[in-house]
């Protein structure tokens, strides 16, 4: 398949200025333009490098609402997105998906609220919720809310973007959201991933995105910080509680 989004751009001439925020973050300060994956792109990086910041622009350029949701949800509970938006240009290809979402971990009970409040309202068809399983999201822990939303609302042939989806999902359940992210794959689905979580990332026939001060760094699986850090720590956390704690 061809990716419905090819490549991210960022205008630099229309930048205000590198040393103030959001271009200031290494994520954006040294981004021209990125190409992405047709299937699978991860974005990962150190807290502060601008990944989750570059996923809520690329979301808000598509059309999702910047706090998550489809290009339907229109609700802003805190607006706080940067306006980076403003300066990203998305290179798309000839295909329309027909799906589509954004996943943001932090804000997604704003997410939950919002169907509740639409299910309460009059309409002619189904309860929204009816997409999600059926079950308030609220009714459910936080991983159970994010898997019922892979599992029941992502339909295939989507364009999918997603940040820190593990951020509630336990790692047999990160486990099987690869099973399920493989499942959407194969239907014709793209997807972006800002992740910390060296288990969504060895999804094979992906690219691994690394943000340094250097900018991005398409990197192998092993080779990213996340992976050698969790390996060197498992063969032998004695060595590194042993300095941690001292």
């Amino acid at each position: 398949m061809s990716a419905f989004v090819r490549r991210v751009v960022l205008d630099r001439r229309t930048v205000p200025s590198f040393d103030e925020y959001p271009f200031s973050l290494p994520g954006v300060r040294e981004l021209t333009e990125l190409e992405l994956h047709p299937r699978v792109t991860f974005i990962v990086g150190e807290n502060g490098s601008g990944k989750s910041t570059l996923l809520e622009a690329i979301a808000t350029e598509w059309g999702f609402n910047p706090e998550g949701g489809t290009k339907n949800f229109n609700f802003a509970t805190r607006s706080s997105h940067s306006s980076l938006n403003e300066h990203l240009r998305l290179v798309k290809s000839m295909d329309k998906p027909r799906d589509g979402f954004f996943l943001r971990a932090e804000s997604f009970f704003n997410v939950a609220t919002n169907i509740e409040n639409l299910d309460r309202e009059f309409s002619f068809g189904p309860p929204v919720i009816d997409s999600y399983g059926g079950v308030s999201l609220h009714e459910q822990s936080h991983g159970e809310s994010f898997f019922a939303l892979m599992l029941h609302r992502f339909g295939g042939n989507g364009f999918y973007v997603l940040d820190e989806p593990e951020a509630a999902l336990s790692p047999n359940r990160q486990l099987a959201m690869i099973a399920r992210l493989h499942e959407l794959v194969r239907a014709r689905s793209q997807f972006v991933i800002a992740t910390h979580s060296p288990l969504l990332m060895s999804y094979p026939d992906a690219w691994i995105y690394q943000i340094g001060d250097d900018g991005y760094e398409l990197v192998d699986y092993e080779e990213t910080a996340h992976y050698r850090l969790t390996r060197t720590f498992l063969e032998n956390p004695d060595t590194y509680l042993d300095m941690l704690l001292d």
